[in-house]
This record gives C-alpha cells, structure tokens and sequence, in this order.
C-alpha cells in the first residue's frame, strides 16, 4: 500500500508586498479563532495559508494514486491571484512546470486553491501568486 505525501516548496510568492518591512516577516501564528485577514500580508504567512491546505491538497493527491497501478511523483506548479479582499481567484494548475497530467487531479487541487482566504493586500491590489507543489507517493 502506498502513503502519500506532500511536500510544498518554499516558493516565495509572484512579490505579493515588496515594500513590506523585514520585521513584519515571520511575525508569528494567529492566535486561535482569529483568521488570516489578522495576520501581515508578507510571503510567510501567505505560506502558511498555503500550508494550513496542504491536508486537503493531500486528499487529492490520495484520490489519484488509488486509481495508478504503480507510483507516480511529480509537481504541479499552480497559479492564482489573491483579491483585495483576500480571497482567491482564477486558480489553475499551468502547464508550464507540471509533470502530473490528472485532470481530475488538477480540478481538485484548483478546487482546493479556492477556498483560501488570506490577508487582505495593503495596497488593496491583485496579487498574482505562483505556487509549486512536489507530490511523492512513499512506499
């Protein structure tokens, strides 16, 4: 039986707040039962938000290796943009960078981008964000 696994790259997003200084970088876990939109808009916590998703991105991942006969790995290099309001639009798995070719697989992960809700950009402008994920199954 295989188990999946997830590993998301530390890809800094598409320069969501070049003008964010360094000390807002890192600047800690929201505390409980408060939302992203609490939180700075700097790559971290835009990775955390990713992160926080990476169970279901998994349950997608799970859903495809059930119907391969062998184990496969690869990426999927995502794409989406975080509105002014935090939430996600456009999301899509590109073509350019990603070696897994499910369909299925890549509805359920744009699916998935969907549902995020980050913090709200300063500026109140779109942010185009370009997202890797590395996906192995492990015997």
């Amino acid at each position: 039986m295989l188990v999946p696994l997830l590993l998301a790259l530390l890809a800094a997003p598409a320069a969501p707040d070049a003008g964010t200084p360094d000390s807002a970088v890192g600047t800690g876990t929201p505390a409980r039962g408060s939302g992203p939109e609490k939180l700075p808009f700097t790559p971290d916590t835009l990775r955390e938000v990713v992160r926080a998703k990476q169970p279901q991105i998994e349950r997608c991942w799970e859903q495809t290796l059930a119907t391969q006969d062998k184990p496969v790995d690869g990426t999927l290099q995502t794409h989406f943009i975080i509105t002014p309001a935090g939430t996600v639009r456009q999301p899509k798995v590109v073509k350019k960078g990603t070696t897994l070719k499910d369909p299925t697989l890549h509805r359920c992960v744009e699916t998935v981008l969907s549902t995020m809700v980050f913090p709200v950009p300063p500026d109140g402008k779109d942010h185009p964000v370009d997202y890797p994920f590395n996906l192995k199954a492990v015997r």
